[in-house]
């Protein structure tokens, strides 16, 4: 038998990228494409389209990391704030498109699995990943194990309240004051316009930052504290040893992680606080990716979340 592969698919708000992926988390290929968001059928035949692209005899099985919550026991997308997917057994439904055995899982989640077997989180127990892009995902590793809730919809990081009184969250989220309203990349997007003008967005505002524009670095601070307050919340509820910040957005760490680490100071409890440790993710974009594809093996080999067959 030839070497087994999985194709991992990382799927956002704005794009959808699949890789072929061997067991030790090597990537042989990867493809990028943009996220269709008109409708479900055109969302679910762009993701196909993007998994047929590496489909060949050596793929055994697919995992999808979705900016979703999923209710494990049927493979059902229950909801998702930024991608027009609900109600729908996704699970059978790759199973069934693609001919192989199928899992899914929350995007962060992957990226939390990812992270803790080959990047910043080797060697932990007890991790939280958040990560910024357009929206905010969090995935927790717990005694050693990756935490996925009662029916698989835990770890929602980016829809922790902040503000009770606050605004409304993004896309199809119908709550108020979510941290993902204040410290997503959509939410620095709309700094970016306030403070740089039309047609600015998240890029430009943290390439000002990094060139000294005082309110550049402002707009960036006032998300990092929102940042610090979610992970606050965290750190008091798990006393986590490590907090992992990926995602596209999170490239600013540098520029987030000081107004971060002043709000965990302030409103985090001791002696949690105290031992955190706060830290930039090591596999980057690579991280749903390859978190997908270990899905898609635990899966394969009957172990993690469950899976449907072709």
């Amino acid at each position: 038998m030839g070497t087994q592969r999985t194709i991992g698919v990382d799927v956002g708000g704005t794009k959808i990228v699949v890789g072929l992926v061997e067991r030790d988390g090597t990537i042989v290929r990867v493809e990028r494409y943009a996220t269709p968001v008109g409708s479900t059928e055109a969302f679910l035949a762009g993701l196909s389209s993007a998994v047929e692209s590496l489909q060949d005899e050596s793929v055994a099985a697919v995992g999808i990391g979705l900016p979703s919550a999923i209710d494990q026991r049927s493979g059902t997308v229950v909801f998702s704030a930024n991608i027009p997917l609900a109600g729908l057994d996704v699970r059978s439904w790759a199973a069934e498109a693609f001919g192989l055995p199928a899992a899914i899982d929350n995007d962060a989640n992957c990226a939390a699995l990812a992270e803790w077997r080959a990047g910043a989180g080797r060697g932990t127990t007890d991790m939280v990943m958040i990560t910024l892009g357009t929206g905010i995902g969090g995935g927790l590793i717990l005694g050693g194990r990756l935490y996925r809730g009662w029916i698989g919809a835990g770890a929602e990081v980016g829809h922790i309240v902040v503000d009770a009184d606050g605004p409304l969250c993004q896309g199809h989220c119908t709550g108020r004051g979510h941290l993902e309203g204040f410290a997503s990349g959509r939410a620095v997007e709309a700094a970016a316009r306030r403070v740089l003008g039309p047609g600015a967005g998240t890029p430009e505002l943290v390439a000002a930052a990094r060139q000294g524009s005082g309110p550049a670095r402002e707009a960036l601070a006032a998300a990092g504290r929102w940042l610090g307050a979610g992970i606050a919340s965290l750190v008091n509820l798990l006393n986590p040893e490590l907090v992992v910040i990926g995602g596209g957005f999170g490239e600013a760490f540098d520029l987030l992680i000081d107004p971060v680490r002043e709000i965990v100071a302030r409103d985090g409890l001791a002696p949690a606080r105290d031992v955190v440790r706060i830290v930039p993710a090591e596999l980057g974009a690579a991280a749903g990716v390859i978190g997908a594809a270990l899905v898609g093996f635990e899966a394969l080999d009957g172990a993690g979340v469950p899976a449907a067959r072709g």
